[in-house]
């Protein structure tokens, strides 16, 4: 095991998590999608286009890009916000281009070696430090990624349970490990 292997754990996590997150809100009516809650970003469809549009930023800024903008994003506000040309309107389109947004992030996590998680990382803040660009290393944003992941779906499934879903998304890594473990055997 390198220094890599718990990242690269973390992010298949979250791409798990995110997966069962998606699935868990496939048969969602659009009033439950858009039901105001007090948590989070205000609403279920809010909290999951923040969650793709952070991950699409971040690596985004990964691959050297210090000013980046989710299409469909109006720049200025927090990723994710959709108030701009080419914004999602539907599940499936938002949940179609984070699918193929896992797959270019499996893509960079192929390529992760030891040396690169202290490479510095420049991205202009849209949140905390607004309008700057300080650097921090690639391992900071990688650990950032995944925590705000983890945090956000404890929101959303949250959202979830208030609006009636009943039976609620897997979301602990140690359920994908046993899941896993017992494909193996």
């Amino acid at each position: 095991m390198n220094a890599t292997t718990p990242i690269v754990r973390l992010h298949e996590h979250r791409m798990w998590a995110n997966e069962n997150l998606r699935q868990a809100c496939l048969s969602l009516t659009s009033e439950q999608l858009h039901q105001q809650h007090a948590i989070g970003q205000g609403t279920l469809w809010k909290t999951l286009c923040h969650m793709y549009a952070a991950e699409y930023v971040w690596l985004e800024a990964l691959q050297g890009k210090v000013e980046t903008l989710c299409p469909g994003d109006v720049p200025g506000k927090l990723p994710g916000n959709q108030e701009g040309e080419g914004a999602v309107t539907t599940s499936a389109e938002l949940f179609d281009r984070w699918k193929r947004l896992d797959q270019l992030w499996n893509a960079y996590l192929t390529t992760l070696t030891p040396d690169l998680l202290s490479v510095t990382i420049y991205k202009k803040s849209s949140s905390s430090f607004q309008g700057q660009a300080i650097g921090v290393s690639a391992m900071d944003v990688l650990l950032h990624v995944a925590t705000h992941a983890h945090y956000t779906t404890a929101q959303a499934i949250n959202m979830l349970r208030h609006v009636g879903v009943e039976t609620l998304p897997q979301s602990m890594l140690i359920t994908l490990a046993r899941a896993q473990s017992l494909e193996q055997s």
